[in-house]
């Protein structure tokens, strides 16, 4: 889906229109949500000054860690602030592509916020939801998938990458492990190949010289 919307992006600046500027904002927002495991509210409200370094991550220079200050909140109380780190080494050149190089010919560049759409300083919710469904109807996949799918994916491949399942809870904000799982689905390609090391690990071990039956 990236390459699509890059694609288009750059197909649209080519031929001179002027939608080029939304439509790489729609691919660089969508990947920001993805790599940091976002929320629709929580990807929209994000300002230029939420990025900051990561002592323990200096590979990723201003783009260590990401301030979430809208965080989904309970009933009756304001929204949760948490920090994610950055975890993927593509996600640092996205977000500085976009914020060099691509929004300052926005019409709202001068606002703080990260988004700004055509009309306004901040992008909208609907606007978030029919971008992404133009998108994944475009390249073929599922129409049940929504931009909350993101976020699924984000922490199925921190799971399959094997991060610790407490370092992805705190990651996405949620209070407790058994809502995390909730989100796991992790792929039959990963459950293969866990099953395949467990066996090649058995059969190792039974394979080894002085082993008793």
């Amino acid at each position: 889906m990236w390459a699509a919307e890059n694609e288009l992006a750059l197909r649209v600046r080519d031929k001179g229109r002027k939608g080029w500027l939304p439509a790489f904002r729609d691919a660089a927002l969508f990947k920001v949500a993805y790599a940091y495991g976002l929320r629709r509210n929580e990807t929209r409200m994000l300002d230029l000054t939420d990025f900051g370094r990561n002592p323990e991550g200096r590979e990723f220079g201003e783009y260590g860690t990401l301030l979430v200050r809208y965080g989904k909140a309970k009933k009756g109380s304001p929204p949760k602030r948490r920090s994610v780190l950055t975890v993927w080494h593509w996600t640092p050149g996205t977000i500085e592509e976009w914020i060099s190089e691509v929004r300052p010919g926005m019409r709202h560049s001068p606002s703080r916020a990260l988004w700004p759409s055509e009309r306004g300083p901040r992008i909208g919710v609907q606007r978030l939801d029919s971008r992404f469904a133009a998108y994944r109807d475009a390249v073929g996949l599922d129409p049940a998938l929504e931009f909350h799918s993101l976020r699924r994916s984000y922490i199925t491949h921190l799971i399959e990458d094997g991060h610790d399942p407490l370092f992805v809870q705190q990651q996405v904000g949620h209070d407790h492990a058994s809502t995390t799982a909730i989100y796991t689905c992790v792929s039959s390609d990963f459950r293969t190949r866990s099953l395949r090391r467990v066996l090649d690990a058995t059969i190792e071990a039974a394979m080894r010289p002085g082993r008793t039956s």
